[in-house]
C-alpha cells in the first residue's frame, strides 16, 4: 500500500487531476491492484491525506517538543515538519480544507503542541517576553509553508530550510541597529 500512496503523491503533485491508471503505472502495479485497495480515486486521495496527517503527527511527536530544550525543539520540529510537507506536498495541501477528520484532529493537536512550545520558548528567553504568541505561531506557520513550497520545488533540504525558518522567526531581517517601533 505504501508504494501506491507514494506513487499517488508524486502523480497528484504533478497533476491533481491524474487518474487511477496513472497512479498504478507510477507504482508499477496493475490498475486492478490499485482498485482492490481503493474503490475510487476519492478513496485513494482520502487515504493519502490520512497517511500524510499521520506522518505529520509523528514528525512533531518525534521532536519531543514538551521535554527538549525549546530552541532545540523548535529547530527539530521545523526540520521534521518540513520533511513531511516537502515529501507529501499534495496530501498536506488537502489537510487545510478541513474535510478530513483525522487531519483536522492532528492539526489541532499540533497547534496545541506548538502553543506549549512557544510558551516554553518565551519562558526560556528564546522569544521576547512581550511576544504575541498567537501572531508568532501564525508567522511561523507561514514561514514553514513557504519553506515547504521551496523544498517541494527542489529548493533545499529540510535542515537548511529549517535553519532559515528558525533564524527568520527569531531574528527577522532587521539590523540590530534598526530603530524599534513602539
Amino acid at each position: 500500500m505504501r508504494t501506491i500512496l507514494e506513487a499517488a503523491e508524486r502523480v497528484f503533485a504533478a497533476n491533481p487531476a491524474a487518474t487511477m491508471e496513472q497512479v498504478a503505472q507510477a507504482a508499477g502495479v496493475a490498475r486492478t491492484t490499485v482498485h482492490r485497495r481503493f474503490a475510487t480515486r476519492e478513496a485513494l486521495v482520502e487515504e493519502l491525506t490520512g497517511w500524510a496527517a499521520r506522518r505529520f503527527a509523528e514528525a512533531v511527536e518525534s521532536a519531543r517538543a514538551d521535554s527538549t530544550p525549546p530552541l532545540v525543539a523548535l529547530y527539530q520540529v521545523t526540520a521534521n515538519v518540513l520533511r513531511v510537507k516537502t515529501n507529501w506536498w499534495f496530501a498536506m495541501s488537502r489537510t487545510a480544507d478541513g474535510a478530513h477528520p483525522e487531519a483536522v484532529r492532528v492539526h489541532a493537536e499540533v497547534r496545541d503542541q506548538c502553543e506549549r512550545l512557544f510558551h516554553r520558548a518565551r519562558e526560556a528567553g528564546v522569544l521576547r517576553p512581550d511576544a504575541d504568541l498567537d501572531w508568532t505561531r501564525r508567522v511561523y506557520y507561514a514561514l514553514i509553508h513557504e519553506a515547504a513550497a521551496e523544498g517541494a520545488a527542489g529548493g533545499g533540504d529540510a535542515e537548511a530550510l529549517a535553519t532559515r525558518v528558525v533564524d527568520t522567526l527569531l531574528r527577522g531581517f532587521g539590523s540590530p541597529a534598526a530603530p524599534v517601533i513602539a
